[in-house]
């Protein structure tokens, strides 16, 4: 068997690991004329660790990020609302590590080439379409060139050009979300170990955590931060556009706790990056013959949760252990997709209506989006830690879930 992945991204990188690791040939290519290590931070969940340690990577991943050991959740005037622990010092056999996105994929990038050899990925590599007939598959790149192999899976994003060959008409769904993303270097907030969400969506909300230690020799850490706004009617963020301090800086402007000063971590950001929060309806089919989809290429979700790797590296994972028990390729593919695509459509609306942030949007209505004096009167601590593992059992990482497999 040989596998074409379109997509050199955290599902395609990942994927071509777990099939290297069962002894299945396959091989890589990525529109991009080289791999870059760019973008802003990004959480690995312990699911999302258990599938990077089985692969052998979490070592190398604690050293270039941070192990979190708490994920606390504040108002928009800096009063706590509810804190729990997380990672290891939650319960779980995996830690949480947060890290620069550029980073994880320049680790996956450094393995793939490092066990399949250095023509494992072909870069500037766009593919255009694929074809296929009873014993195989044919990608066509935008160069004129093509590739054959046995099974081709598309691992080429939200706006996968294999998944618009099945549905032409499909649009991205869009509900007046716009994100703002940052990473500054700061003195560490709090322990320099938390996950922070703070305020809603609905009057600014900002979600905070730390991705690399001691970036300058004196204490300062490399903080990534997103901040997030519904607006009836707004128009959507451009892609290609960079971001503007003008644009996101007035809407947290009066944000000064004696713990944190928001304005300041935005002011003070290398680079501001733009996007629109997006997804797609789940769809019920993704495996067409020879052919199937994965990671965002599946499943685009928005980006709460921290959850939308984990699902692309489970996808890599079950996919592959589909492939490697032999017989006809294109019914393994069916065999994945009747894993996945039940509990990644549960993950997309979840995302869209309880997410974790639920609990500060929950905190807002009860006091009319003021201070309190005690939250108590308004909600208890066990009805917030509900609203937190309810989420965690639909995204399949309650601890029993890690701990099972996934």
């Amino acid at each position: 068997m040989n596998v074409a992945i379109a997509g050199g991204g955290i599902a395609g990188l990942a994927l071509a690991l777990n099939l290297h690791q069962r002894g299945i040939a396959c091989r890589v290519f990525e529109a991009a004329p080289e791999i870059k290590e760019v973008g802003v931070g990004i959480t690995l969940l312990p699911h999302a660790m258990r599938e990077l340690t089985a692969l052998g990577l979490q070592e190398a991943l604690l050293a270039a990020g941070i192990e979190n050991r708490a994920s606390a959740f504040f108002n928009r005037f800096g009063q706590l609302l509810y804190k729990e622990p997380r990672g290891k010092l939650a319960g779980y056999p995996y830690p949480e590590v947060g890290i620069h996105r550029g980073r994880l994929h320049g680790i996956l990038h450094e393995a793939v080439l490092a066990r399949l050899g250095a023509d494992a990925v072909v870069t500037n590599r766009r593919c255009t379409g694929v074809d296929q007939g009873a014993d195989g598959v044919i990608l066509s790149f935008q160069d004129g060139g093509s590739a054959r192999a046995s099974v081709a899976i598309a691992c080429d994003g939200v706006n996968s050009t294999i998944r618009r060959q099945f549905y032409p008409d499909e649009q991205l769904a869009f509900t007046g979300i716009n994100t703002w993303r940052g990473v500054t270097r700061h003195r560490p907030i709090l322990d320099g170990r938390t996950y922070l969400r703070v305020g809603s969506i609905r009057t600014g909300k900002m979600v905070i955590y730390p991705i690399a230690n001691d970036v300058d020799g004196q204490g300062n850490q490399l903080v990534n931060w997103v901040a997030e706004i519904e607006r009836e009617g707004t128009s959507r963020n451009d892609w290609n556009k960079a971001g503007r301090l003008e644009d996101v800086l007035p809407l947290f402007e009066t944000w000064r706790f004696d713990w944190l000063d928001v304005p300041a971590l935005i002011r003070e950001a290398e680079t501001i990056f733009e996007y629109p929060m997006v997804d797609k309806d789940p769809i019920d089919r993704w495996t067409f013959g020879r052919v199937t989809l994965a990671g965002d290429a599946a499943h685009p979700m928005y980006p709460r949760g921290s959850n939308g790797s984990a699902q692309s590296l489970i996808d890599a994972r079950v996919l592959a252990e589909a492939l490697a028990e032999g017989g006809d390729p294109a019914a393994a593919l069916v065999q994945y997709e009747r894993a996945r695509s039940g509990p990644t459509a549960n993950v997309v609306r979840t995302n869209r209506s309880t997410p974790p942030d639920v609990i500060n949007i929950r905190v807002e209505e009860l006091t009319g989006d003021r201070p309190f004096e005690n939250l108590d009167d308004y909600i208890t601590q066990d009805e917030l830690r509900a609203l937190s593992d309810s989420y965690k059992r639909v995204a399949g990482f309650a601890v029993r879930d890690v701990g099972a497999g996934g």
